[in-house]
C-alpha cells in the first residue's frame, strides 16, 4: 500500500469532479433539495382533523361536549349540520374525516343518570389517521364522562369529590410529539446512502467506457489503492453533503441536536465510507455507466427507504422481511442518528450499531478490492 499512489488517484478523481461543474453542483444541491422536499412533504402528525357535528339535542350539555372538541388542537370543527346525509356526502367528497353525532335525549339521559349516546363516524379509507382520530375522540369523551360522574356524585353526596384517577403523561425526547424530529434524522441517513452510492457507482464504469482503465492498468497502482483513492475524493464531497443535511435539519426543521458532535461525525464518516465503497463495488461489477447508475439507485434508495425503519416500523413487518433488514446498513445508521439527535446517547448505547457500520464498511471495501482485482486479471 503506497500513500503516494493513493494520493495521486485521489487528485486525479478530484480534478475530474471539479471539471464536471454541472455534476458537482447537482451533487452539492441534491441533498438540500431532497431534505427540504421530503422534510416538508413527509409528516406523521395527525391534527386539525376536520369534523362535522350533528347535534340532535341542542342542549347546554351537548354544546359543552362539542366545545371540548372545538378547544382541542387535534380537531377542526367545520360546523353543525342537520342530517347524516350531509355528513355522508362530505365524507365522500373528502371534505371531512369524522362526524360527531349527539343523540336527541343526550341531556335528559345525563340528568336521569342513564347512559347517554354519542356516535362518532369516521372515514376508514385512511385507517391510520382514522384510528388515531378515534383515540383522540375517545380520550375527550372519557374525560367528559368522568367529569359528569364526579358532578353527579357531588350532587348526591352534597360535597365536592375529585375525579378518581387522572392520567398525567410526560413525553421524553420529543415533548411536542413533532414527527419532523423523528423523520429528519432518518431522512439524513437515506439521503446520504443515495448520494454516496450514486456518486461512486459511475467511477470504474466510466473508466472502462472512456478507455482510460487500460492506462491505469499499465501503472503500478494496486486495486486497494485505486479504491481508496477514488473513495477519498468523493468522501470530501460526501462530507460537505453530510454537513449541509445536518445543518438544514437543525436550522430549518428545528430538530434538536442533543448528542456529542464528535460521535456524530465519526458515525457519519463510517457510514459514508461504507456507502461510497458500495458504489465502487457496483461500478467495478459492471462496465456500463447506465447499468451501474440503475443498480446503484435500486440498491440504495429502496432498501434505505423501505427496510431501514425510516418510516415503517420494522417490528410490524413480516418475519422474513425483518430478517432482510439486518442487511441494510441504513437501519443501524438511523438508530445511531436518532439516538444522538434526540436522546443524547453515548457509545455504550449505540456501540453495537456503530460496530456493525464498521463491519459493513470493511466488508464492502474488501469486496470492491476483490472485484476490481478480478476485473484487472
Amino acid at each position: 500500500m503506497s500513500f503516494r499512489r493513493v494520493r495521486a488517484i485521489a487528485r486525479k478523481e478530484f480534478l475530474h469532479i471539479l471539471r464536471d461543474r454541472r455534476s458537482l453542483m447537482m451533487a452539492l444541491a441534491l441533498p438540500a433539495l431532497l431534505l427540504i422536499l421530503f422534510g416538508y412533504a413527509l409528516t406523521l402528525d395527525v391534527d386539525r382533523i376536520p369534523v362535522l357535528v350533528v347535534d340532535h339535542d341542542g342542549s347546554l350539555e351537548s354544546r359543552d361536549l362539542v366545545s371540548r372538541f372545538e378547544g382541542s388542537r387535534y380537531f377542526d370543527l367545520l360546523g353543525t349540520v342537520d342530517s347524516l346525509e350531509i355528513v355522508e356526502e362530505s365524507i365522500d367528497r373528502g371534505n371531512c374525516l369524522a362526524a360527531l353525532v349527539i343523540d336527541r335525549d343526550f341531556a335528559s339521559d345525563l340528568g336521569r343518570g342513564r347512559t347517554a349516546s354519542v356516535q362518532l363516524i369516521l372515514d376508514g379509507s385512511d385507517s391510520n389517521t382514522a384510528s388515531i382520530a378515534l383515540g383522540y375522540a375517545e380520550a375527550i369523551i372519557a374525560r367528559y364522562s368522568a367529569e359528569q360522574m364526579a358532578s353527579r356524585s357531588n350532587r348526591i353526596a352534597g360535597g365536592v369529590s375529585a375525579i378518581p384517577v387522572e392520567a398525567r403523561a410526560r413525553v421524553w425526547y420529543n415533548s411536542e410529539l413533532r414527527s419532523k424530529n423523528y423523520i429528519v434524522p432518518g431522512l439524513v441517513a437515506v439521503i446520504l446512502m443515495i448520494i454516496a452510492a450514486l456518486l461512486t457507482s459511475l467511477t470504474i464504469a466510466r473508466e472502462w467506457e472512456m478507455g482510460t482503465m487500460e492506462q491505469l492498468l499499465s501503472t503500478p497502482v494496486r486495486p486497494a489503492e485505486l479504491v481508496l483513492g477514488k473513495m477519498s475524493a468523493y468522501f470530501l464531497l460526501g462530507a460537505v453533503d453530510t454537513i449541509t443535511a445536518i445543518l438544514l435539519g437543525v436550522v430549518i426543521f428545528e430538530v434538536p441536536l442533543r448528542g456529542n458532535l464528535i460521535l456524530l461525525a465519526v458515525s457519519c464518516a463510517v457510514f459514508l465510507i461504507g456507502a461510497l465503497c458500495w458504489g465502487i463495488f457496483l461500478s467495478a461489477s459492471v462496465r456500463s455507466q447506465l447499468l451501474a447508475y440503475q443498480v446503484g439507485l435500486l440498491s440504495s434508495f429502496l432498501p434505505a427507504f423501505l427496510l431501514s425503519g425510516f418510516i415503517f416500523a420494522i417490528k410490524n413487518m413480516p418475519l422474513p422481511v425483518q430478517v432482510a433488514t439486518y442487511l441494510v446498513p441504513a437501519r443501524y445508521f438511523i438508530t445511531v442518528l436518532r439516538g444522538i439527535f434526540l436522546k443524547d446517547v453515548g457509545l455504550l448505547i449505540i456501540g453495537g450499531e456503530l460496530f456493525l457500520l464498521f463491519a459493513f464498511a470493511a466488508a464492502v471495501f474488501a469486496f470492491a478490492t476483490r472485484k476490481l482485482k478480478g476485473k484487472i486479471a
